[in-house]
């Protein structure tokens, strides 16, 4: 995809990643609005993400706890209706910060976190809707459930209470992604799951071609990170 310069196009990334999904959705008989675009905001100041929020978008994505309470909280405040994602690897011991913080929760990977989730959604009385991250390409440096674990994980999920939205994956890199979104999106028909969070800057017009519900995108909007 050929991205655009925000101060020398007449389209800033926001309006062509927009048109991106529309298109993309329409060549697959989808609805664009079925799609939802969080844009990916971990080590992007406040002064790169008030942009988006002015042009009124509202869903972003942060993949660490620390990084989102040093931003997140303040603009919350200002702009009540932000959607705030978690889309990286969380550690068990920031389930309660995590809760407190997100909206959403990406990384469910294994039991210790479905329990301490479950633990801290009850606490405080915020009951997060939840993704199960699968290690779709077997790789063995990425987070995520073996697909082979989803069944017991999912069940360990609801029998806790947690809601599960959906699968989340991130292919392996430098190979095609789409059979990749397409076994994801078989396992969630298999498992009764509607939401498909896959899909980044350099294949989300693929992943919404192949079902995603909800695309995280960095780069496309932000420019390359330092």
């Amino acid at each position: 995809m050929t991205q655009t310069s925000p101060d020398t196009a007449s389209s800033s990334p926001l309006e062509t990643v927009r048109a991106s999904i529309a298109r993309a959705a329409r060549l697959a008989g989808r609805k664009p609005g079925d799609v939802n675009l969080i844009a990916i905001s971990k080590t992007q100041p406040v002064e790169a993400i008030l942009p988006l929020i002015e042009a009124g978008h509202r869903q972003f994505g942060e993949n660490r706890v620390q990084e989102a309470k040093a931003k997140w909280p303040e603009l919350k405040a200002r702009y009540p209706d932000l959607i705030l994602h978690c889309v990286g690897q969380l550690q068990s011991n920031k389930a309660a910060e995590a809760v407190a913080l997100f909206d959403v929760i990406h990384s469910l990977d294994r039991p210790s976190l479905v329990r301490a989730l479950a633990e801290a959604m009850e606490k405080q009385g915020r009951h997060l809707p939840c993704f199960i991250q699968v290690n779709i390409g077997d790789e063995a440096q990425k987070g995520g459930c073996a697909i082979a674990d989803l069944p017991a994980l999912l069940a360990e999920a609801r029998s806790v209470g947690l809601t599960v939205e959906g699968l989340m994956c991130v292919p392996p890199v430098g190979v095609e992604p789409a059979p990749y979104f397409a076994l994801l999106a078989k396992l969630a028909r298999d498992h009764g799951l509607k939401g498909l969070s896959m899909g980044m800057s350099g294949d989300y017009e693929t992943a919404v071609t192949l079902g995603a519900t909800y695309i995280r995108v960095g780069t496309a909007l932000f420019g390359a990170r330092n």
